[in-house]
């Protein structure tokens, strides 16, 4: 499990790696910056003025207004960061695998391509999974105290197991060999995807784990599929 990570870790600099990251990147912060911009643009829309009780007609403060919208979208911002880059990157999770088996297991054949429909509609299912598991989840990250990191990685551990894995799998299974695979094994994938959800907890480092954890799964995935018995 550590040794998948760290040769996940040791191809971020690979022309494929660094080409993905930067193409999430650039649709992370700027899919962020349009919704924050939209939120401002969203308040010219208000009244000018508003009828107060016992006071009659009044100023709207757009201004103010407009301030506390763009710093509450730069507050959610920080937590939407990483559900819209893992969606980004689960677009192109095929070119990540692809890369990861070009240089450690050169000699597989190619798989067949998922198309970009399909992938989009991959990417924004689980960006919207991630997103509502965590809203779900702030309730309990409040009864847990100090214990809610724990819960935060526990769940994102399992989200990153449950969609990479699958993912990853059935690019080589079919679906239901690759979910029987990854139920076989579901506690080292639980694990290893909780390994991978302590970095998003740091700000920026949160973005890159995306990409390291498809490496990661990728690497998993040829190592349990190796001991599988031959049909």
């Amino acid at each position: 499990m550590i040794g998948d990570f760290l040769k996940a870790v040791g191809q971020l600099t690979d022309p494929r790696f660094t080409g993905v990251l930067a193409r999430s990147l650039i649709l992370t912060v700027g899919l962020l910056a349009g919704l924050s911009f939209g939120a401002v643009w969203m308040v010219g829309f208000l009244p000018q003025t508003v009828d107060l009780p016992f006071w009659g007609e009044a100023p709207l403060p757009i201004r103010p207004i407009e301030g506390l919208a763009l710093g509450a979208m730069l507050i959610l911002s920080a937590f939407l960061m990483f559900p819209v880059a893992a969606m980004f990157v689960n677009l192109y999770l095929d070119e990540i695998a692809d890369a990861v088996e070009a240089r450690h297991y050169p000699e597989l054949p190619p798989v067949r391509g998922t198309g970009f429909a399909e992938e989009l509609k991959g990417a924004v299912r689980f960006g919207l999974l991630v997103l509502g598991a965590n809203l779900v989840a702030m309730l309990f990250y409040f009864i847990a105290g100090p214990f809610a990191p724990f819960v935060f990685w526990s769940l994102n551990g399992y989200l990153f197991g449950r969609e990479f894995f699958q993912l990853v799998a059935q690019r080589r299974l079919e679906p239901a060999a690759a979910e029987r695979l990854r139920r076989d094994h579901w506690l080292g994938i639980w694990m290893a995807g909780t390994l991978m959800a302590v970095p998003l907890s740091i700000p920026l480092v949160n973005l890159i784990m995306p990409l390291v954890g498809v490496a990661t799964y990728t690497h998993t995935f040829h190592r349990l599929w190796a001991r599988q018995p031959a049909p």
